[in-house]
């Protein structure tokens, strides 16, 4: 087997290939529907995870050295920058994203610590113009450093207030510079764990402070992107603000934020609320707010997040109809925010990281066309609904009847027919068209 360095570009070789560093089902360069897969898809390299993640757990040491034996910081985090485009040429990847941490090393003060950022976004500003590679978003890291143990926009603490905001300044600016089309907020540490110590109002309009103040600037300084708010549950505190997608919009009508920020879904957080990826998906699509995707998956016997690399085309499937059915990427993408598993600790084992994760949307997007054109689901639905389009059920939902004549219209029933769900034989629709 070819050895990392030896690996020059993942091509595309078809389903029948049983080449170890080939797509078999993402082709970039072919059109469907008048763009190319590439773009249906707007795949990404998650720098946090691609490019530092070393195989720590809660349980263990690392396992990889992804310091490439360099001792000076601000040299190190270069070589990291350096390994990340040259990893995006080889797996054809047009897209990466990242928070501040991930990029430049910590200083030992704040001011320091943004002064290795804006070197470090000047020297990605070569690269990215050099690989002709695309911002997708900017984050800043706002919960792993010990002030943020409280939260950051939630802290009780106004200093801590003051470093988060001072934070996302900086992130926005880079956003700027390298004209990312998004900008997350991911309130790592944005919740509590017990009320007995907790202002949860004063938290929670703290918060909308913050992201009012960062959307204010931001246009001010003409980043014309998507903002959004990426949900997740429970880890790391118990209650998070921003649970889920509902969650996060009943959050933004509050505050009147909801036409500025949509959201940014991972299937992992998704599940560890209890929904699937594809309800998170429907949620943010019939309120207005989808935007990207955080493309991962996690293990149903664990109780954490683990961002494990995608490979459930089931998954992916349901979650590409919903991006067809919300019209496709604007300004989002598909962001792996996976890593390898442990064990899997090469520079190889990136590459099939990335290959497997690919491949698989790349199939759930080809599925999704396929259920989309078959209609059978979608006529379904329809027909199941179909007694709000004339009689009673056209009356309701054109808001031309009362209380009354309902009443009315009710006791004169004598059969009330429901029609079946069917449920069964749907699924075995999708699984025909899944494995045929």
């Amino acid at each position: 087997m070819k050895k990392y360095d030896e690996v020059n570009q993942i091509r595309y070789e078809g389903p029948e290939s049983e080449e170890p560093f080939a797509f078999k089902y993402y082709d970039p360069e072919e059109s469907i529907n008048g763009k190319k897969m590439r773009e249906h898809l707007k795949f990404a390299l998650s720098w946090w995870h691609t490019i530092n993640a070393d195989g720590i757990d809660m349980f263990g040491r690392s396992t990889m050295d992804k310091n490439f034996g360099i001792t000076d910081l601000m040299e190190r985090y270069r070589r990291k920058a350096d390994f990340a485009f040259e990893l995006m040429d080889k797996l054809q990847i047009d897209y990466f994203c990242f928070h501040d941490a991930d990029i430049a090393p910590e200083g030992k003060s704040v001011k320091e610590s943004i002064e290795n950022f804006e070197k470090m976004v000047d020297y990605i500003c070569e690269l990215k113009e050099k690989h002709h590679k695309k911002c997708l978003w900017v984050t800043a890291n706002n919960f792993s450093d010990k002030k943020f143990m409280a939260g950051a926009a939630t802290s009780c603490s106004a200093d801590v207030f003051a470093v988060a905001c001072t934070k996302v300044k900086a992130c926005i600016d880079a956003a700027v510079r390298l004209h990312a089309t998004g900008y997350v907020f991911w309130g790592g540490r944005e919740g509590y764990e017990t009320l007995l110590n907790t202002n949860m109002a004063l938290e929670l309009d703290n918060l909308a402070r913050m992201l009012a103040m960062a959307r204010d600037y931001g246009r001010s300084k003409g980043f014309n992107g998507d903002f959004y708010i990426e949900p997740k549950p429970k880890e790391p505190t118990k209650h998070q603000y921003d649970f889920d997608v509902a969650t996060c919009m009943n959050f933004l009508r509050k505050y009147n934020l909801e036409k500025d920020f949509k959201m940014n879904i991972e299937a992992n957080h998704a599940t560890l609320a209890g929904h699937t990826f594809e309800h998170e998906l429907y949620t943010a699509r019939i309120n207005g707010s989808f935007g990207s995707i955080d493309a991962n998956q996690g293990d149903m016997m664990l109780g954490w997040d683990t961002d494990q690399f995608p490979t459930n085309v089931y998954s992916t499937t349901m979650c590409m109809l919903e991006v067809i059915r919300a019209g496709g990427f604007t300004n989002g993408g598909l962001n792996f925010d996976a890593k390898t598993r442990r064990p899997s600790n090469t520079l190889e084992d990136i590459l099939f990281a990335y290959i497997a994760g690919m491949d698989s949307f790349a199939l759930g997007f080809r599925k999704a066309l396929k259920i989309t054109e078959d209609g059978r689901i979608d006529t379904f639905v329809k027909e199941r609904y179909a007694s709000y389009t004339t009689g009673i059920g056209k009356k309701i939902i054109e808001g031309s009847t009362s209380l009354e004549d309902l009443y009315n219209y009710g006791m004169n029933l004598s059969k009330i027919d429901v029609p079946s769900g069917r449920q069964e034989y749907l699924e075995s629709i999708i699984n025909n068209i899944l494995f045929r």
